[in-house]
């Protein structure tokens, strides 16, 4: 029995995203054309900028469509000119976007320190540019947004949201925002696209010049299929209800712990994503459970999915004050919209194969 319990990682293509993508394949043209085939191909894409605008109650010409969320996230960071503040915990393409960036220091759950944001927003002049994601890719915590975005505007300063896990899978209000980035491939679209979503008039450069596509924000022809399946997918997560999920999740850990009381739960009592669990096999490292998972045909993970493709230690973790020996046996279990009961049953057997051979082996 296979499963797929790595949704943060990427989500399945789903059924909607796919059957618009084939339909929009029989579409030729290119969107900048003049002619009539052009001229079709730019009313689809335009059509699935306003699908994107329309979700979070914005105009068209607030959405940038770019290669994904990293794009999305260094468009508006590197193309902002002013001080750069960022959580302690941020992916990295919001993190390494910026050497000069200040980082904002979080607390054990890995929620940012509002006190420590302040005394940064006063030190320096305008312009400022607060960036925090919504959501944590590697622990699910939930940040404050709401009083980010009131202590940011106490000082003038713009926010910028990296909203990649969060879309689809927390009711957000996204007032006081002015930059959103926003990645297909996690919500049900295809890879290699995603948004970035301006709400207000924020002086941002472009990154890549050229033909002057997207507003002159991103030059480059556009992913033509990828839009309309991200528009596509977008609709379909506006329904999707996670409460079932997270069900699912908290009968996991709960079981888990009475099978396994060695077994910990890292930020189990923050605020946190419904679908998302963070795991410790106390003595056995992330990178051999992953593999061992793997052999089993249960695909999991540890970290960020795209560091390297590759295992290795959790800046986030270490950020939250995790001890390394903890950290470094973490394990990310992410369910998606589908996930149910019985995988629950496949995953505990396999964790306690891989504990049980572990420790007789060490013994």
């Amino acid at each position: 029995m296979s499963l797929y319990l790595d949704y943060n990682a990427t989500a399945p293509l789903c059924r909607e995203a796919k059957q618009a993508m084939l339909e929009a394949m029989e579409w030729v043209g290119n969107g900048s054309s003049v002619h009539q085939f052009g001229r079709q191909v730019r009313q689809k894409i335009e059509q699935a900028r306003q699908e994107v605008a329309d979700f979070f109650k914005t105009s068209s010409s607030s959405v940038i469509f770019t290669s994904g969320a990293t794009e999305a996230n260094h468009l508006a960071l590197c193309g902002f000119e002013g001080r750069i503040i960022v959580s302690a915990v941020e992916h990295d393409s919001v993190d390494q976007a910026r050497p000069d960036r200040l980082v904002c220091p979080v607390d054990a759950r890995g929620i940012l320190d509002l006190t420590a944001l302040e005394a940064l927003l006063k030190k320096g002049n305008a312009p400022v540019l607060v960036s925090v994601m919504a959501a944590n890719n590697e622990t699910g915590v939930i940040q404050p947004l709401e009083q980010v975005v009131n202590l940011a505007k106490q000082y003038g300063a713009f926010v910028h949201c990296d909203a990649v896990q969060a879309i689809g899978r927390l009711p957000f209000s996204w007032e006081g925002i002015d930059l959103i980035s926003l990645s297909a491939h996690k919500l049900g679209g295809p890879q290699g696209v995603g948004a970035l979503v301006m709400q207000t008039d924020i002086p941002v450069k472009p990154q890549l010049r050229g033909g002057g596509q997207e507003r002159s924000f991103r030059s480059g022809t556009e992913n033509f299929l990828g839009i309309v399946g991200f528009a596509a997918a977008l609709k379909v997560v506006k329904d999707q209800d996670w409460v079932a999920i997270e069900q699912v999740r908290d009968t996991l850990e709960t079981r888990l712990k009475a099978l396994c009381p060695d077994a910990l739960f890292l930020v189990q009592e923050a605020h946190r994503l419904p679908n998302t669990a963070v795991l410790v096999m106390k003595g056995v490292k992330s990178a051999t459970q992953v593999m061992n998972f793997d052999l089993a045909g249960i695909a999991v993970s540890a970290g960020a999915a795209c560091a390297s493709g590759k295992v290795k230690s959790s800046k986030v973790l270490k950020a939250m004050g995790v001890p390394g020996e903890l950290a470094d046996c973490s394990l990310r279990v992410s369910l998606g919209p589908t996930s149910q009961m019985d995988v629950i049953d496949r995953f505990l057997e396999v964790w306690m194969d891989i504990y049980e051979r572990a420790h007789v082996s060490s013994q």
